[in-house]
């Protein structure tokens, strides 16, 4: 049993309604990920400090 799977059986309607649903879960989750938990682990990410010097 897969997890998207299990998600799918759990969501109501016919096909065309989980699919919107499945949509706006994955877009809800997105929005999350990027407001949310990307923020606070980029300091912690190898390279978030770069600096770019002009050479004259």
């Amino acid at each position: 049993m897969s997890l998207y799977g299990t998600i799918w059986r759990l969501l109501p309607g016919p096909w065309p309604v989980k699919a919107v649903l499945a949509a706006l879960l994955l877009a809800a989750a997105v929005y999350a990920l990027f407001t949310w938990a990307f923020p606070v682990m980029e300091p912690y990410m190898p390279g978030s400090d770069v600096t770019i010097e002009e050479h004259p």
